[in-house]
């Protein structure tokens, strides 16, 4: 039986797009050696997106349509379209006609004949702002790339292929969807990168900003967690603990010797600075043990295993 493609694109106010979009993707997969199924996620359009999609779906049989009750994001969008897909092989790509449909039978190419788990678009000659969206995306890049370790030129780009059974067990949620190469990793996915075509943006407007910028710095201290203290908490919180409850130690160390020698330390700042560290690097050591805990009980309770089995030869 013939592999088969879903496209998930989700949309929030794209009225404009999604027909054009939808033409294009037929365009490029309806001479493709697979079937294919697209579907479309409207993650709480004001505008008239969700009866645009309800009146293609009417007449195209491989077209779905996910309405969800409010704007949850892009993350969620696409983890709903992931849950609902029925594909061999996963495509996510934006709604916003900037992605281009043309680039995906090379992708699905690369990724089946080199074995790989995930294929990721890298936006050549982006077609963006330059202050609004390259910028902030190039910083971006850079600390996500320093931080975890895996080196991918564009986190920023959509545009993805998957194997399905990855992609529906990325565990999706949050604002997780430009950490998708580095989930990938954490699951021990094959993944590469390759040039695709980045196009202008003709109807509707961006969703992105400036301010997106500070959502991923916040999102790379929990990759930060995810990478390296996942599976061993008190790692990070008992070294902390232990650093600064030894410190607060030894500033009430020394106060009791001062004490004893007859000096005043009643009010001290550093008296103060002493008990607080103290009873910080308890509390810290503390979370660490409940953290351990927790991670035991996360992998226990469902009869999850802290690792993933690629193949077994017998």
């Amino acid at each position: 039986m013939p592999s088969k493609i879903s496209v998930i694109i989700p949309v929030y106010n794209e009225e404009e797009n999604i027909k054009e979009l939808y033409k294009q993707i037929n365009q490029s997969l309806s001479k493709y050696k697979y079937t294919y199924e697209v579907i479309f996620i409207n993650d709480g359009s004001i505008d008239m997106t969700w009866k645009v999609i309800k009146e293609l779906s009417k007449n195209n049989s491989n077209l779905a349509g996910i309405d969800l009750a409010g704007n949850y994001g892009q993350s969620s969008a696409l983890a709903a379209g992931i849950d609902y897909a029925s594909g061999d092989y996963i495509v996510t790509m934006d709604g916003d006609l900037q992605n281009d449909p043309n680039d995906i039978p090379a992708m699905v190419d690369e990724l089946e004949n080199n074995d790989w788990d995930l294929v990721a678009g890298i936006r050549t000659n982006r077609r963006d702002g330059l202050i609004l969206r390259k910028i902030p995306s190039k910083l971006a890049n850079f600390f996500i790339r320093t931080i975890t370790g895996v080196k991918f030129k564009d986190y920023g780009c959509t545009l993805k292929v998957f194997k399905s059974d990855l992609a529906k067990n990325l565990g999706l949620y949050g604002e997780l969807h430009r950490f998708i190469p580095v989930l990938a990793r954490l699951q021990g996915a094959r993944i590469t990168q390759m040039n695709v075509n980045h196009r202008t943006r003709i109807h509707g407007k961006s969703k992105y900003g400036i301010s997106r910028f500070f959502r991923v710095i916040s999102d790379l201290l929990l990759m930060l967690f995810f990478k390296r203290y996942l599976q061993k908490p008190m790692h990070l919180f008992g070294t902390l603990g232990i650093i600064i409850l030894f410190i607060g130690i030894v500033i009430n160390i020394y106060l009791v010797i001062l004490k004893i020698l007859g000096q005043d330390i009643w009010g001290k700042p550093l008296l103060l600075l002493g008990i607080m560290l103290t009873l910080g690097g308890i509390q810290i050591i503390t979370i660490g043990i409940l953290a351990e805990l927790m991670m035991r009980t996360y992998y226990e309770s469902q009869q999850k295993k802290p690792y993933k089995i690629k193949s077994i030869l017998q």
